[in-house]
């Protein structure tokens, strides 16, 4: 009886001071909460991997907090790192962070996998979070280019990237690359692209030949490698804003087996022909005194006239006039006329007839005498 009165009397002292702890560790545990959460990338494409970060506050002023088994995730949304299973200490006041690595297979969507943990004491705490899925790439658009591509003629292109996503994006770089052109930068690296901007790129592109150009955009979506690409032909056509320079009037003459060309220049396009030359081709071979003729600037309408001089191998019917200029941007630009040597006037090296010439003595002569014959009659 002794002994069951004593068992009973310790027990009633034993539930208060349970029932106490029990308390106080519940109250604990209400002042642990998630201080804040990010999610890298913010928003994820179908397939991608990300880093979702927890940071745990302890609250309490005065006591510390054991937690274990932190963990994250759901059907939707799988965590592909480990869980924290070990006790973990988190001291007055203090914030720890927990990582994880998750990824997915769902379409465009929002999820709300959940973060949990456990505390040594009892009881634990359990967070939904978002997390959105979104399939929309970045945007890529030619944003101006030549209305029409000459061969060897530098132009230039610029292209717009944006970015529609709800996310950031880093390491972003565009390239061009294509057959028989020379493109001039072909890699250019933007680098961050943040939600809902863009920005433009400029390149020019020389081409040799009609081609394709292949234009490409690399991107990075938290770590994860996207590309979006498009293409841009290269075609031949007639510019019509273009300086066209055309020869005229052309006159050929023999003089003592060198031939001296003789015309004129017309620019018949809609901008400036600058520094037009005019030269003969091979089989020709230029001579002195007029090997090559240079014009200067043709305004659109204006003309210019200009010489050459040159000799050619016996049988040579034809030669090759070779005309060139710049345009606005510096690109030469060269243009050939064939010339008909059959067409050409002889012309003999003989001396000028003496006849005017003792004309206007004799003219003269007379005249003065006249002159001087009237004025002695009137002193007379």
């Amino acid at each position: 009886m002794v002994l069951l009165f004593l068992i009973t009397a310790i027990g009633f002292l034993v539930l208060p001071a349970s029932a106490d702890a029990i308390t106080d560790a519940v109250q604990v545990a209400n002042n642990v909460y998630v201080s804040n959460y990010t999610i890298d990338p913010a928003v994820l494409f179908t397939g991608d991997t990300a880093t979702a970060t927890f940071y745990v506050t302890n609250g309490n002023a005065n006591q510390s907090v054991m937690v274990n088994h932190a963990t994250f995730g759901d059907n939707d949304i799988l965590l592909t790192s480990g869980t924290y299973d070990t006790n973990v200490n988190i001291g007055p006041l203090q914030t720890r962070s927990f990582v994880f690595s998750i990824g997915t297979q769902r379409s465009a969507g929002t999820y709300y996998p959940s973060f949990s943990m456990s505390f040594v004491s009892g009881n634990g705490m359990y967070s939904r979070t978002p997390v959105k899925v979104d399939n929309t790439p970045l945007v890529m658009t030619i944003a101006n280019k030549p209305d029409a591509f000459t061969q060897g003629v530098k132009e230039p292109i610029s292209v717009q990237v944006s970015n529609p996503r709800n996310n950031d994006v880093k390491n972003v770089i565009f390239q061009a690359t294509g057959d028989d052109a020379t493109l001039m930068p072909s890699q250019t690296y933007i680098g961050y692209l943040a939600a809902g901007t863009s920005t433009l790129v400029n390149f020019t592109v020389t081409p040799d030949s009609p081609t394709t150009l292949f234009l490409n955009v690399d991107y990075g979506n938290g770590d994860n490698d996207h590309t979006i690409n498009t293409t841009l032909p290269i075609l031949f056509t007639t510019d019509k804003m273009q300086a066209d320079p055309v020869m005229s009037n052309i006159v050929i003459a023999l003089n003592n087996g060198t031939y001296d060309v003789t015309g004129d220049v017309t620019n018949a396009g809609l901008s400036n022909a600058n520094g037009v030359t005019v030269t003969s081709g091979s089989p020709a071979m230029p001579q002195d005194p007029q090997k090559n003729y240079v014009i200067g600037t043709l305004k659109p309408d204006d003309f210019g006239s200009f010489e050459v001089t040159f000799t050619s191998p016996d049988s040579t019917t034809s030669v090759p006039l070779q005309l060139t200029y710049k345009d606005n941007d510096g690109n030469i630009i060269t243009s050939i006329q064939n010339i008909d040597l059959t067409q050409a006037k002889t012309q003999t090296g003989s001396q000028p007839s003496m006849v005017p010439s003792l004309v206007i003595v004799i003219i003269i002569v007379l005249g003065a005498g006249g002159y001087l014959y009237t004025k002695k009659r009137k002193n007379q």
